[in-house]
């Protein structure tokens, strides 16, 4: 009777799941993903224009699309995590394509004859005489970036969320780790990122491209198999089905039932009772807005109702699949509204670079790359991370009585402001590197600029403080207020502010070349106006910020019920039944 007491009650005893420990693996996987992936983007440009002879131009686009890809892709990798596979077999998945696309990077970089001579060092006024790439080669060429693209994206949606589901939302103790998780999160991303543009840049400029991105395929592979060995240790999430198809749903019948009075009192309204409820299952509170979606919710009365068919997916939604619908329509405003953020970072990330190539790179007799500039915001971030989570937070929490210290929208809203000054310092930089290029007369030289290559890393360290706000306020944010159905789907929301950031960048180039005559059209830095574009990068910040407060003060967070009775742990459940309101106001 012992033993079969001890087999019984084992499945309800708290599993030893989940927790630090387990998100530790996710810790790494993120960081060595992105250590990788930054290293690519910011050299990427110098790769372009030195090795496939790119033009100026056509490197920076080519930059920008690839990134964009990255993130952008990340909704379709949280979809399949969201649908069909945990977020553990995500990671495996994808991260397998990313190693095989890095793995055919190095073979070009390593074989002459799949990439044209290189003519890096031809001076700038030669430069259009070089061979360009052929169609073969560049078909390798964009084949393996775009499997690193497509790797990445499955990484990055299910990454994330598959750390933040080692703690639970309904525990009052693990709940208030959450939010430190995503700050964490970002310590083990800035990490990763200043080992990819210091140690993996290094490689790239001292031992070859071929090493660099053999490098970035091999630690990827192992960062895999780290993930793999604590699979015993994981919560992974059960696949509810698509949350596409019930955001479908919800509109479709709303549709359907747009003549139907909506009943005054909205506990007519079709909703999951307690009893069929799980533990895992989240009950939505009702809100206001967008009441014309509450009619998906209605409880028909006539003779199509007693039938089998009007109580399927398609014909009868509950109120929390409809509230869910809602929370996605309210998102797309705040993630719209961050965009412009992520097209100035695209910015920085390509012109910032070909700038550093210009200047004098050299500390006493040892010459930095310019690609391990985004070295300075990083240290930056490493040391303030820290102390956001040890020190701010526990004072700013004595004031607003806020558990994460200020609000998410807020911390988004510090980031906006951060990145409109660090457009404003870019532009007084390039403005002040111009005047030496003129004053030593050396504007249509190769050589490097008597101006040291620091100056750049002022924009970047305030870029790097607006990164810490925005990003994890987003990843916080996003997760937080999804329901349990769709967390990496959010999260991948977040990523494709990134996204269409750096589509739009590509789109913002040209318009101003347009629209100026030509402010950024020659090949060479020093003859361009990059100050000016500069300087309306942070106008149109400014004028982004303002649209951001609004869409932030329109925003209404969601609010949820849990019955936990009969599906928790009797050490979790103090009174019968908890009502819990997840409201930030």
């Amino acid at each position: 009777m012992g033993m079969c007491r001890d087999v019984k009650t084992e499945p309800k005893q708290p599993p030893r799941l989940g927790g630090n420990r387990a998100a530790l693996f996710a810790y790494a996987i993120a960081g060595i993903d992105v250590m990788a992936f930054l290293a690519t983007g910011v050299s990427l440009v110098t790769y372009f224009y030195g090795f496939m002879n790119f033009s100026i131009t056509k490197s920076a686009p080519a930059v920008t699309n690839f990134m964009g890809t990255a993130f952008l892709l990340s909704l379709f990798g949280a979809f399949l995590s969201d649908t069909y596979l945990s977020r553990f077999k995500t990671c495996v998945l994808f991260g397998c394509i990313e190693v095989i696309g890095y793995a055919l990077l190095a073979v070009q970089a390593h074989f002459r004859q799949l990439r044209p001579f290189p003519c890096k060092d031809v001076p700038l006024s030669q430069m259009n005489q070089c061979e360009s790439a052929n169609r073969g080669q560049l078909a390798i060429l964009y084949t393996g970036l775009y499997l690193v693209a497509i790797g990445i994206s499955g990484v990055k949606a299910a990454a994330p969320p598959l750390g933040a589901d080692q703690y639970d939302e309904k525990d009052p103790k693990e709940a208030a780790k959450l939010s430190s998780y995503f700050n964490w999160l970002m310590f083990f991303l800035t990490t990763g990122a200043l080992f990819g543009v210091t140690f993996v840049v290094w490689i790239s400029e001292n031992q070859g491209w071929d090493w660099s991105f053999a490098v970035c395929s091999i630690v990827v592979g192992l960062a895999i198999l780290f993930l793999t060995l604590g699979k015993s240790l994981y919560r992974n999430n059960v696949t509810k089905g698509s949350p596409l198809t019930r955001i479908m749903q919800v509109f479709v019948v709303a549709l359907r039932n747009r003549n139907l009075r909506l009943p005054e009192n909205e506990h007519e309204l079709h909703e999951i009772q307690d009893k069929e409820a799980r533990y895992d299952t989240e009950i939505l509170r009702k809100t206001e807005q967008f009441k014309f979606l509450d009619r998906a919710a209605i409880n028909r009365t006539d003779q199509e109702a007693s039938t089998s068919n009007a109580q399927g997916p398609w014909k009868l939604c509950t109120v929390t699949q409809v509230e869910e619908t809602k929370i996605v329509v309210r998102m797309l405003p705040i993630i719209l509204s961050t965009v412009f953020m992520n097209t100035c970072l695209a910015q920085l990330q390509t012109f910032t670079i070909q700038q550093s190539t210009t200047m004098d790179r050299k500390i006493h007799k040892v010459e930095v790359p310019g690609a391990s500039i985004p070295a300075i915001p990083l240290l930056f971030m490493i040391i303030l991370i820290p102390i956001y989570e040890h020190v701010f937070i526990p004072v700013a929490r004595k004031f607003t009585r806020i558990p994460t210290g200020i609000r998410q929208l807020q911390r988004i809203g510090v980031g906006l402001i951060l990145s409109s000054v660090s457009m404003a310092v870019a532009a007084i930089v390039e403005k002040h590197r111009k005047s030496i290029a003129i004053k030593h007369n050396m504007v249509e030289s190769a050589s490097a600029l008597p101006m040291s290559v620091f100056w750049l890393g002022y924009q970047y360290a305030i870029f790097g403080l607006a990164d810490m706000f925005t990003l994890v306020g987003l990843l916080d944010f996003f997760y937080s207020e999804s329901s349990s159905s769709m967390k990496a789907l959010s999260t991948a929301i977040s990523w494709s502010s990134l996204a269409i950031g750096y589509y739009t960048s590509s789109i913002v180039v040209s318009i101003v070349n347009k629209v100026s005559g030509g402010w950024l059209a020659n090949n060479n830095l020093n003859k361009d106006k990059l100050d000016y574009f500069y300087w309306l990068l942070a106008g149109l910040s400014v004028l982004n910020f303002g649209f951001y407060l609004l869409c932030a003060s329109w925003y209404k967070y969601k609010k949820v019920d849990v019955n936990p009775e009969d599906n928790v742990p009797s050490n979790k459940v103090k009174e019968g039944k908890a009502k819990i309101e997840m409201s930030i106001v």
